[in-house]
């Protein structure tokens, strides 16, 4: 491949609508110094000095679709509460559509509150539901997805699982159904409780932990044979097209045709994985609705996970320095 091909490819994602179906949260991080005990408990007592909130959870993988140039499509269910006008405000600043996003009076918007001092993460509250969706809201969202899909030209659909339980079993089978009779790609980042839900999807992005869970094999970290005997238990069971496996410092593990490839991390000063798996599953969708081979989309969606890694705090993909890497090591 050409390093032209490669620019004309990635110029490509510019024309793609990505749907981003999972648990939207807000990241509210506190600042502050500890300067003293308090005197009701043996706890620091943080005099803050700065508040941000930030979108977490599936909205995260919306921002690296974006970042690579595609206009993302975010549907999730939240409350109808303080937090949603947060949410919300944080989706307008950021220039991206809410027509998915449905407010459920009976939960509450996911938020997960950190408090940092002098670097160190100190505490972190979490505001949630994580039940399923009641029926009749689950038969409101599903709706609303269909709506968008019917409306829309949509290139590829994630499924970015938290276990908030805003994807159901049924949210994933109306879902993958209409997919695949419009040739749309799917692809799954799971949790635990919906693993076994997701079949005839076309990628299944699970990390080492979560493979052996749900494959129910023991495996040990660098067994590449035995994860490709997993993913072809998970295979038979799930008819998923492509299996895509995250290992951590060990790279990236695709499977597909009765075969595998491993391919190894890159070798980078690591600041902060955090948000590593949600760069990779939004890269990986646009390499797919490009038509990319699996190989290609695995190298690239690895070579995006590891770039974030270099940044401190959950930051989207850099497009322009993705590009030169991977003109770089194709080339």
């Amino acid at each position: 491949m050409k390093n032209s091909d490669f620019k004309s490819i990635f110029d490509s994602f510019n024309h793609f609508n990505i749907m981003i179906i999972g648990d939207v949260m807000v990241d509210t991080y506190m600042w502050g110094k500890v300067n003293r005990i308090s005197p009701e408990a043996p706890v620091p007592i943080i005099m803050s000095t700065k508040q941000e909130s930030r979108m977490g959870g599936a909205a995260n993988v919306a921002l690296n679709v974006q970042a690579l140039g595609a206009n993302p499509i975010l549907c999730s269910v939240i409350g109808n509460d303080s937090k949603s006008k947060v949410f919300h405000s944080l989706l307008k600043k950021r220039k991206l559509t809410s027509e998915g996003i449905l407010e459920d009076e009976s939960r509450v918007t996911t938020v997960k509150t950190r408090i940092i001092s002098d670097n160190q993460h100190l505490l972190r509250v979490d505001e949630e539901i994580d039940t399923e969706l009641s029926s009749e809201t689950e038969k409101v969202f599903i709706n609303k997805i269909l709506t968008i899909l019917a409306d829309k030209k949509i290139d590829a659909i994630i499924f970015e699982d938290y276990d908030k339980g805003c994807i159901t079993p049924e949210v994933i089978k109306s879902i993958v159904e209409f997919a695949n009779k419009n040739d749309i790609p799917t692809l799954v980042d799971p949790k635990k409780r919906n693993f076994m839900e997701y079949k005839n999807v076309t990628l299944f992005k699970p990390n080492f932990k979560e493979l052996i869970e749900g494959s129910k094999l023991e495996i040990k970290e660098g067994d590449f044979n035995g994860i490709f005997s997993a993913s072809q238990k998970l295979r038979s069971e799930l008819s998923a097209k492509y299996f895509l496996i995250t290992l951590s410092e060990l790279g990236v593990f695709i499977s597909y045709n009765g075969s595998y490839k491993t391919i190894p991390a890159e070798i980078r000063d690591i600041a902060d994985v955090s948000g590593a798996g949600d760069t990779l599953i939004g890269t990986a969708s646009l390499c797919l609705a490009a038509g990319m081979e699996p190989d290609l989309i695995a190298g690239i969606s690895n070579l995006a996970g590891g770039l974030v890694c270099e940044k401190v705090g959950v930051v989207p993909i850099d497009k322009e320095q993705l590009l030169q890497e991977t003109i770089e090591k194709y080339l």
